[in-house]
């Protein structure tokens, strides 16, 4: 499972994702690394962190139905709703932690 998490600048956990996390599969691993870069850089076995200016762009990875599809609809609307703190506050970083 890839866990997900807010972290302040120091590192600090602001908040954890609710959901259980996003189980690995052969779907995301293929994922097109040209339309869905962010999505891509995910890991199951390594963390994955992105910024303010970065998560807006994984947001929009996320809106794509067949990212849905992947992802399940809980774990979707979970990273929109982190991007969107992330989007709005100062030096925070949502981070993706694999197993």
């Amino acid at each position: 499972m890839i866990n997900m998490q807010i972290r302040s600048e120091g590192g600090e956990i602001v908040t954890r994702g609710s959901t259980p996390g996003i189980r690995w599969s052969d779907a995301l691993a293929q994922i097109d690394r040209e339309k869905f870069p962010c999505l891509a850089g995910l890991l199951p076995y390594a963390d994955t962190m992105f910024n303010g200016r970065q998560v807006e762009r994984l947001r929009m990875e996320v809106e794509s139905q067949s990212v849905r599809d992947i992802l399940g609809e809980e774990n979707a609307s979970e990273i929109e709703t982190l991007c969107r703190r992330v989007e709005n506050s100062s030096h925070l970083y949502l981070w993706f932690l694999g197993d």
